[in-house]
């Protein structure tokens, strides 16, 4: 029984407890024990897979009416219901606690350290990746591991979807997936066995995005990918570009692998060649691995695409940068320099993970979990003992999750046990540093950083080195090798002596990752990242929350008089960008993998400004990152208060929610006034809402944050056309998008797009409930519309751009 004292350190807010029971509390997936009076997850919009928390108010099989949160009552099909057999954390602590310490050798062991993660756990001390939370001490195959990274794509149909089905594989179980898809030849190379033309490594990429939204992982979320591309590549242009591109490259994230000599060449303002090998060559499909410098090496022929000067490429991935956020720069050979796995044969970097923390060679992966910062405050200052518990109790936790895990790929299993990769984070470093009054990005911080960081680094190192001398060192561990890693040599004394007397358990320890997710359950500053804002909208599959931070509330609670915060209360949009980079930085220095990080920018930022910060991010050590400009793209998970989209879905819940709550007086009056039945006049209110809506009809209905759509290619008497249609969370249409067939800037790409954006207009001006009925007035407009030209017969015959696009809709 859980006492009230440990229910309260582990009390969740309103959304941690939604995220709680949606993706980490253990469901009865037969729904045989469904009752009335069940907290329950349900799905409220099928189009979206928007899914609320609510109570059961009746069963009649198969449709169970639920209450939400927000006093509606929807009725829903049993398989849109989930049932969570954990409604409170301390379950889920419990079983996580006891299911990692099974691998312990003993049952002594296994008690002592059930014991020990579960004080670890307590108050959220340490919170593991999800991928663990859902699946530790549970019967079910899902992996626990969140990063791969998949070997060289063979170049060739079956190397491609070989990969392709490795991929699907793990997305399929919850993990995500990096891959480098510069071992494919590229567009319009002559591919020998089909005697025809290669569509390219882009194209090839666009198919694993296409298929990773396909994939919904493990029952919870959306698959995820990084794809990368290696800057020599002669499609790297058309890569950078993808995403700017509509329809191209869409469920994926996107990072150019930016070297050393790259970086060279564009100060001394120098050529770049984009070259690929020769592949004709007869040992081309045997020994091409992706290795540029390894196949000229072997004195095999590099045929050179083009010969460009290196600043061309570094613009054109800067403006995409600036203009949407993508692609992000991975400094791969820094990372490969500073590495421990730099000396064995299958220990090679060769891209990261889809956030970026984990650079990873071929079939490796790893797992993680975040010590939560902000719980080892001790009055102002850092309380040094209890973190240094916390940091060696982790490093195990992370090491027995590796013999803990199921594995569904032998090539996994066999590279893990090779070098038993482990990722410690963090995670509440920005609620820290307000705690010990220390402003994010300025010298202090840094200062405060090193020192932190290098406590936490040094005491996972020596856990490691503990546990390799109880349990045994990494089977590719070679002390003289190792110890000459580009990290190992900075690394401090005591630490090195260590690791050369009892070996190490795990070649690399360190990492932050996002923590997106479980920070946000926990209500803290999500990995390295400052506070967003103060107070902000977030959007995800629960729905639009408004979060506000709990640490202004409980500054101004002991400081009554106060009517400004401290400047050490800095958020994310109001710090310099070099601030970020600063801090990312000082981090880098004591972690052995990576960081994921995301500079934020005002939207004035310029394009010469974004390739500045990142020429620092480059100079300052740090090996990799991305920028996110605001406003820079159509959709954010999180939005300003004041964003027309976000207040707009807000005042739209808000009157939502009041509308449920305000029925017992309101609708008694209307029911009084007019002699009817209670139940009726809410309907009537409802009816009547929607009546005042019809009645504006030129309000223009901004565009939400999110929609959902389809594109159909048509047939048209000059080529192929793309009609996408966006719908929104209602499914109700809403926008049109035209792509006409030929070059862009033709007259039928304008009137193509003067036509879509004329149907968009008149279903943004339409009342959402009469979308459908104006849609079908639109049809009959644009339908047997005759031109000068025509294509097919009979019923098929097209006469016209518009008669295709009335067919299309």
């Amino acid at each position: 029984m859980v006492q009230s004292s440990q229910a309260k350190r582990n009390a969740l807010h309103e959304l941690g407890y939604k995220i709680f029971l949606d993706r980490y509390a253990q469901k009865d997936m037969t729904r045989a024990t469904l009752a009335v009076g069940d907290t329950v997850i349900v799905v409220v919009n099928s189009t979206t897979g928007q899914r609320e928390v609510g109570k059961v108010t009746a069963l009649d099989l198969p449709t169970v009416s639920i209450e939400l949160l927000d006093g509606e009552v929807v009725t829903r099909d049993v398989e849109h219901v989930d049932k969570p057999l954990e409604t409170e954390p301390e379950q889920m602590m419990d079983r996580v606690a006891a299911g990692i310490a099974q691998v312990e050798t003993s049952p002594e062991k296994q008690a002592e350290w059930a014991q020990k993660f579960r004080w670890l756990l307590d108050d959220w001390k340490f919170v593991p990746g999800g991928r663990i939370l859902a699946g530790a001490g549970t019967p079910y195959e899902l992996t626990f591991f969140n990063c791969f990274v998949l070997p060289p794509i063979h170049d060739s149909r079956g190397g491609i979807f070989e990969r392709l089905q490795q991929m699907a594989e793990i997305m399929s179980r919850g993990g995500g997936v990096g891959i480098n898809v510069s071992t494919l030849r590229p567009r319009f190379s002559y591919v020998k066995g089909v005697n025809g033309r290669s569509s390219g490594a882009v194209s090839w990429a666009a198919l694993y995005s296409y298929v990773t939204g396909l994939i919904e992982q493990a029952g919870s979320r959306r698959g995820a990918l990084m794809v990368i591309m290696n800057d020599w590549h002669p499609d790297v242009f058309d890569f950078v570009n993808s995403k700017r591109t509509a329809g191209q490259i869409t469920n994926a994230n996107i990072s150019v692998n930016i070297s050393d000599p790259l970086m060279q060449a564009i100060k001394d303002d120098g050529d770049w060649e984009l070259v690929f090998p020769d592949t004709s060559d007869p040992d081309y499909d045997e020994l091409w691995d992706g290795d540029i410098h390894s196949w000229r090496g072997m004195g095999k022929k590099v045929n050179v695409y083009r010969k460009i000067k290196a600043r061309e490429l570094w613009d054109t991935i800067i403006e995409s940068a600036w203009a949407s956020a993508e692609p992000g720069l991975w400094f791969g050979d820094r990372s490969n320099k500073m590495s421990n796995s730099y000396y064995y044969p299958h220990g090679k970097l060769i891209a990261t993970n889809p956030c970026g923390e984990q650079p990873l060679p071929g079939f490796g992966i790893c797992n993680l979990g975040a010590l939560n910062l902000a719980c080892f405050d001790l009055d102002g200052q850092v309380d040094w003992e209890q973190l240094g518990t916390a940091v060696r109790y982790g490093v195990r936790f992370l090491d027995n999750v590796i013999d803990s895990t199921p594995y569904f790929f032998e090539a996994n299993y066999e590279q893990q046990m090779l070098e038993r990769r482990v990722g410690l984070g963090i995670m509440g470093l920005a609620e820290l540093l307000i705690k010990c009054g220390v402003r994010y990005g300025s010298d202090e911080s840094v200062e405060f950083i090193d020192n932190l960081f290098e406590f936490i680094t040094s005491n996972a190192y020596l856990a490691s080195t503990e546990i390799a001398r109880e349990k045994g060192a990494f089977p590719a561990f070679k002390a003289d090798k190792y110890l000459a890693s580009g990290f190992m040599e900075k690394m401090p004394t005591r630490v090195r002596e260590a690791v050369k007397q009892n070996g190490i358990r795990n070649v690399t320890l360190l990492t932050v990752a996002p923590t997106g997710t479980t920070g946000t359950m926990v209500n803290t500053s999500t990995g390295v990242e400052p506070f967003f804002s103060w107070s902000y909208y977030r959007k995800s599959r629960l729905g639009l929350h408004e979060e506000k931070v709990p640490l202004v509330r409980d500054w101004f609670a002991v400081n009554p008089g106060a009517t400004e915060l401290p400047e050490y209360f800095v958020t994310a949009m109001s710090l310099a960008p070099k601030d970020h980079v600063r801090v990312q930085a000082a981090i880098q220095r004591w972690v052995d993998s990576a960081i994921s990080k995301t500079s934020n920018l005002p939207n004035e930022y310029t394009i010469e400004q974004v390739s500045e910060l990142y020429q620092y991010m480059y100079d300052l050590g740090c090996k990799g990152g991305t920028v996110y400009r605001d406003g820079s793209r159509s959709e954010q998970v999180l939005m300003l208060k004041g964003d027309e989209r976000a207040e707009s879905e807000m005042e739209a819940k808000t009157k939502k929610e009041e509308a449920h709550k305000q029925p017992a007086a309101e609708t008694a009056i209307v029911a009084a006034e007019k002699n009817i039945p209670a139940a009726a006049a809410k309907a009537s209110l409802v009816s009547a809402e929607k009546i005042s809506q019809v009645a504006t009809p030129h309000r223009v209905y901004p565009r939400p944050v999110k929609l959902q759509g389809v594109t159909i290619n048509c047939a048209t008497p000059f080529g192929t056309a793309y009609v996408t249609m966006n719908s929104d969370e209602h499914g109700y249409p809403f926008e049109v998008f035209i792509t006409a067939p030929g070059k862009a800037g033709s007259d039928l790409q304008a009137d193509a797009e003067g036509l879509g954006r004329m149907m968009s207009l008149s279903l943004r001006t339409t009342d959402p409930h009469n979308r459908r009925d104006m849609l079908k007035l639109i049809i009959d407009q644009l339908r047997d519309i005759g031109g000068s030209r025509s294509i097919g017969f009979g019923e098929r015959r097209v006469i016209s751009l518009p008669d295709s696009v009335a067919r299309a809709m």
